[in-house]
């Protein structure tokens, strides 16, 4: 998955929903996930858990062939630097994550120095 969708991709959105506080979290994972319904929580059925969402407008329509609609998830994998700082990504992030600081509703996020584990680094060189 690219890290950054394409704001073309998420042009229907109206409000991003956030589970959990933001603040002691670096970065989230997002992905883009097809769902029955544009505007109710969606099912979760990865690894870890969901942090966010985003609810579609009133014109958002669905898939013709699928009937489904396209809607952003926010979540975090069990081996995520917010469960493990010492883990795999104490150092870097993966593709898919952005700094939750820079996510609104039909703005793809941006990767930063805190999503990407480099504040990190510079606090702890002498």
């Amino acid at each position: 998955m690219s890290s950054l969708l394409d704001a073309s991709e998420i042009t229907y959105e109206e409000q991003v929903v956030w589970l959990e506080d933001l603040g002691t979290l670096d970065y989230v994972r997002q992905a883009l996930d097809k769902t029955p319904r544009r505007n109710t929580k969606p099912r979760y059925a990865r690894d870890g858990r969901m942090i966010g969402y985003a609810v579609l407008d009133d014109d958002a329509e669905p898939d013709p062939d699928s009937g489904l609609y396209r809607r952003r998830v926010f979540f975090l994998l069990p081996h995520d630097r917010d469960s493990q700082p010492h883990g795999p990504y104490a150092v870097g992030a993966p593709g898919e994550a952005i700094d939750p600081r820079t996510i609104e509703p039909r703005n793809p996020g941006a990767k930063t120095d805190r999503s990407q584990g480099r504040t990190a680094i510079a606090s702890a060189t002498p």
